[in-house]
């Protein structure tokens, strides 16, 4: 697995849209690639709670363009119970690690 804390600038946000239209800013926290499930993953939280001390996460599967770029494709649920497993060690790992930079 290759975890990407760091995305590149252009990767720092995405807009999403829901069913009725309503559009919504994201911030990108990481991306990681999985060797195993042969996808990319991204986390991302609302920007209009980058100042809170309490997000809430959403994390998606997506198939990057040719640049790696997260905003050219589509994200795509994680359905499966052993992949969503697998999301969540990624993101305990990488918030553990943090923690220890403090």
């Amino acid at each position: 697995m290759n975890e990407n804390p760091e995305s590149p600038k252009d990767l720092d946000e995405v807009t999403l849209s829901d069913d009725q239209g309503n559009k919504e800013t994201y911030k990108i926290l990481f991306t990681f690639d999985s060797e195993d499930y042969q996808k990319s993953y991204v986390f991302l939280y609302p920007k209009n709670d980058e100042d809170s001390d309490e997000v809430e996460l959403q994390a998606y599967s997506f198939e990057p363009d040719a640049n790696g770029d997260v905003t050219a494709g589509d994200l795509l649920p994680i359905e499966d119970e052993e992949e969503w497993d697998m999301v969540q060690e990624v993101l305990n790992t990488f918030t553990a690690d943090d923690g220890q930079d403090q």
